[in-house]
Parts: structure tokens; C-alpha cells; sequence
């Protein structure tokens, strides 16, 4: 339930077409729900802004589905990361509309008809890259977040990046992917005014240690206003950026 639901829930209370006791025993089942396995926070959107997302690696397809089911129980939107098909199928068989982003391995329920708004940039160095590139945009559009992508543009070849100058200031916030030495963060915070979320990769080759290289890289980064998230965590960087986006659009 968010802050819309819950303001039409006590105004219904107040106009007297909702009964003080059937809107007590909407709100006790609000704080969370057991499944026997897990307890479903159904608060998280009316504290945070967006419903508890799943995080499938390593979970029973079942019990993804379970928790899917209870999610949507009180919310119009779903988001699981990290999912196959076999979690997908889970999902789907409690959510029929669901649908699948092969490429970010993300499961997304949206039922809530809200517009995107303003403007969050997706931009990664190469194609090894898109995946964790594709967890941010699918994060960031389920979020509320109207995107634009800008993929394959890493410093190897600068040029492909400083075509997409003008377009890139823009953005409200922009996520930044990158693996080998994750250099197009630095490049990007010093071409654009707005906040610079970096995503180290664990694409590259020997030398980069499956993403500690970039990771070093972008902590270290010269250019003002680049902030960094944890190695391929693009629905990590997806949240900061959408939460910038959003302030005072909504």
C-alpha cells in the first residue's frame, strides 16, 4: 500500500463509506505477512516509496512465487532480480501479466498505470556490460523513471561517447557501467552537471579481479559527484538514481 492508497482508505473512513473496523483490519495486515518461510514486508512502499523486491538467486522457484503472491496482495507493482525462467514461470503462475527481461534476468509486475517521468541516463562502457546495464534501466522504469540508453560507448573509442553529450546532460541521474579499469565513470562526471552512479563490472579481463579493478578505479574517482555502488549491482544504482529523479517531480 502507498501514501495514495492509504489517503483514500482514511477518506473513506472520514466520508463514512468505510467502516472504522474494516479499515483497522486493512492496516493490521499491512506491517508484513507470514509465509512460513519468510516475512514479506508490505510496509516497505509506504515507508521507501516501492514494495520489497525479490532477490531470486539462490531462492526455491516456489517460494519466490509465494512471496510474489503476498507482495501483490498490496501493491500494483513487482520487481524480482536476479531470476531465471524457472523463477519466472513461479511468478507467473501467481501473476499471469508478469513479464520476463531476459537480459537483466529481472521479473516485473506493473499494474500501476503511473507515467514515467524526467529522466534517468543508462549508459555502459561495452556489450559484456548491458546485463548489469539492463538490471538498472528495468529497475529504474519500474521505479517510475523514464530512461534513455546509451550502450557500448566505453573510453576505448571516445568519440561514441562525446556524440551523446547534450543528450546526456539531460538526465537527472545517470548509472554508469563499466568493467576492465571502469575509466567512463571519471569520463562521464566530468562532461555532465547531474549525479554520476558508478556500477563496476566483474567483465574484463585477469588483471581486473572480477570487478575489485574498476571497483578501486571509480573510488578513486578525480571527477566531483560520482558516487559508487557495489560490483554488478545495477538495481543498487537504478534505486539512487530514481530516487534523485524523483524528488520533487512527483
Amino acid at each position: 500500500m502507498d501514501h495514495e492508497k492509504l489517503r483514500k482508505l482514511l477518506l473513506e473512513v472520514k466520508a463514512g463509506s468505510l467502516s472504522i473496523e474494516t479499515a483497522a483490519q486493512t492496516l493490521s495486515t499491512l506491517p508484513f505477512a507470514e509465509t512460513g518461510f519468510a516475512r514479506v514486508d508490505r510496509h516497505r512502499e509506504l515507508r521507501c516509496g516501492f514494495p520489497e523486491v525479490i532477490f531470486c538467486e539462490g531462492k526455491q522457484p516456489a517460494h519466490i512465487g509465494a512471496i510474489a503472491a503476498r507482495i501483490l496482495e498490496t501493491s500494483d507493482r513487482l520487481l524480482a532480480t536476479r531470476g531465471d525462467r524457472a523463477a519466472f514461470d513461479a511468478v507467473r503462475a501467481v501473476a499471469p501479466d508478469a513479464t520476463y527481461v531476459e537480459a537483466a534476468r529481472a521479473i516485473c509486475v506493473d499494474r500501476s498505470r503511473q507515467e514515467k517521468i524526467g529522466l534517468v541516463g543508462i549508459v555502459s562502457a561495452g556489450t559484456l556490460d548491458i546485463p548489469v546495464a539492463e538490471e538498472a534501466r528495468v529497475t529504474s522504469e519500474i521505479m517510475g523513471s523514464r530512461t534513455k540508453t546509451f550502450y557500448d560507448v566505453g573510453v576505448a573509442g571516445l568519440h561514441r561517447l562525446l556524440s551523446y553529450v547534450e543528450e546526456l546532460r539531460t538526465a537527472r541521474a545517470l548509472v554508469v557501467v563499466a568493467g576492465m579499469e571502469g575509466a567512463l565513470a571519471s569520463v562521464v562526471g566530468g562532461i555532465v552537471s547531474k549525479p554520476v552512479i558508478a556500477v563496476p563490472t566483474s567483465s574484463g579481463y585477469g588483471a581486473s579481479f572480477k570487478g575489485v579493478a574498476p571497483l578501486l578505479a571509480m573510488l578513486n574517482s578525480c571527477s566531483p559527484g560520482v558516487s559508487v555502488v557495489n560490483i554488478d549491482n545495477g538495481f543498487g544504482a537504478a534505486c539512487a538514481a530514481s530516487m534523485i529523479n524523483n524528488i520533487n517531480l512527483k
